[in-house]
């Protein structure tokens, strides 16, 4: 929603289309997609349990982070960066998409 006033056709007082709102929030989520990928990443790791070698994560997420970080790199927290961000912009355009649209049709139809 924040992303939408700074669209070019909204400052001249034309509305969005759902498409114009698609696209916004496939932006939005993929840069909050890439963001948050290593908070996922140690998420996931939580989650599994253990590193590669079998050696638990149980002393929770800093202890995570830090050993992701001291034994494969920071680069290792960006771990599945393109498909995340493609996920998530994906998922942004078909939502905002679908969700504009609809409420646009209701609101034409005097709903």
């Amino acid at each position: 929603e924040a992303a939408k006033p700074a669209w070019p056709a909204r400052r001249d007082g034309e509305p969005l289309t759902p498409a114009h709102v698609a696209a916004c929030g496939s932006v939005c989520g993929g840069f909050a997609a890439g963001l948050t990928t290593p908070l996922d990443v140690v998420k996931t790791r939580l989650m599994l349990g253990a590193d590669a070698r079998g050696v638990p994560y149980d002393r929770g997420a800093a202890e995570c982070f830090t050993r992701i970080v001291a034994d494969e790199g920071a680069a290792a927290l960006m771990s599945g960066l393109s498909a995340r961000v493609f996920w998530i912009s994906l998922g942004g355009f078909l939502f905002f998409g679908a969700y504009d649209a609809a409420t646009t049709g209701l609101v034409n139809m005097g709903v």
